[in-house]
């Protein structure tokens, strides 16, 4: 059930996009080389592929009912590469050496992705899931290069500022290019953004000629709610002892990006799901409110997925080493599981 607050816009029927499933995997696969190759040769040679592989992803013209996911970031709160990092004489964070080079998929901003959903041919709606701390500079790197100018819904998975920190940034959409932008979130986390953006929501408290964003908050519960004709499902896990944090389902794609463990209740909702996108923020253990990549890959086992690209990644996950790896287990176990990066596009069928 939602609770509406504001004024929604309508929605249309879904369609069935199955002609292009297969695309998926195809535009999205990592290209890797071996380990035992002459290193700058290595190291230029990979630098060219990702930045011509970037070209050719900004170029992509997909058919004009074809709907997809843009991973607008995939990295944790702070970033990648940490100034910390950058800043040490010593250089010793390898990987965000990396992330400073220019097209170097280590460099990662807050977990946030895109949902173009495109029902029709006619009508194309970007919902988009989180818009944290680093939104705008997500967007200024993304929105030009793949044609986005409208944001027609949000969509919260908790409040936490890497999730939610950049909601006052919408006031360019909304004072530039649309009315307003509708918010969808939990009661919990609606609660705490009546403290940390209350000028956001009660506008009553803004001077005269003040122009923030204007956000129609509608409050999401357990139920599985529509936005503009796509069907979405909460998916409730825990993001540290006590504290609940949304994935969503959406078709047969299921998004978690904040979780330490996933409650039983929440395992039938994932059953028969194609694609998994999942938190894993290092590679050797998990925090107190991430999983770190072995207890992700043996959720991966359990849900069993057709697909997972693991997502939240911290400057401990080299892209290249740890990609390397997960591709021996899909040799070994027929796992497909692989990192995303900032701008990777995912066409898929909703």
């Amino acid at each position: 059930m939602v609770l509406f607050l504001g004024t929604v816009r309508s929605s249309h029927p879904l369609i069935n996009f199955a002609p292009y499933r297969r695309q998926i995997s195809v535009r999205s696969r990592a290209i890797s080389l071996p380990a035992n190759g002459f290193f700058p040769f290595r190291r230029i040679f990979q630098a060219c592929l990702q930045s011509n592989y970037a070209k050719g992803n900004a170029g992509v013209e997909l058919p004009a009912d074809q709907s997809e996911i843009i991973f607008l970031g995939t990295g944790t709160s702070e970033g990648i590469p940490r100034v910390s990092c950058l800043t040490n004489p010593l250089k010793t964070c390898e990987v965000c050496s990396k992330a400073a080079e220019p097209g170097n998929k280590n460099k990662r901003l807050n977990t946030s992705i895109l949902i173009r959903y495109r029902p029709s041919s006619e009508r194309s709606n970007n919902i988009l899931i989180d818009a944290g701390k680093f939104f705008y500079h997500s967007a200024l790197r993304w929105f030009p290069a793949y044609g986005i100018r409208t944001i027609d819904a949000v969509i919260i998975t908790h409040s936490h500022a890497d999730a939610v920190g950049g909601l006052d940034d919408l006031r360019d959409w909304t004072n530039n290019v649309q009315p307003y932008v509708p918010i969808y979130v939990a009661p919990r986390d609606f609660e705490v953004m009546k403290k940390t953006h209350y000028y956001l929501v009660d506008t009553s408290v803004i001077l005269p000629g003040a122009a923030v964003s204007d956000l129609q908050f509608n409050i999401i519960h357990k139920d599985p709610f529509t936005v503009h004709g796509l069907k979405i499902t909460p998916l409730p896990v825990w993001h540290g002892q006590g504290y609940r944090s949304l994935g969503f389902r959406f078709g047969d794609i299921c998004y978690i990006s904040d979780v330490s463990e996933i409650p039983e209740e929440t395992y039938p909702l994932l059953k028969d799901c194609e694609t998994l996108i999942l938190d894993a923020l290092r590679p050797d253990r998990s925090s107190s409110t991430h999983f770190g990549l072995p207890k992700a890959l043996e959720e991966v086992r359990k849900i069993q997925p057709k697909r997972t690209l693991f997502t939240g990644m911290m400057h401990l996950m080299d892209h290249e080493k740890v990609n390397n790896y997960l591709l021996k287990l899909m040799e070994t176990e027929g796992l497909d599981a692989q990192l995303s990066y900032d701008g990777l596009r995912l066409p898929v069928t909703l």
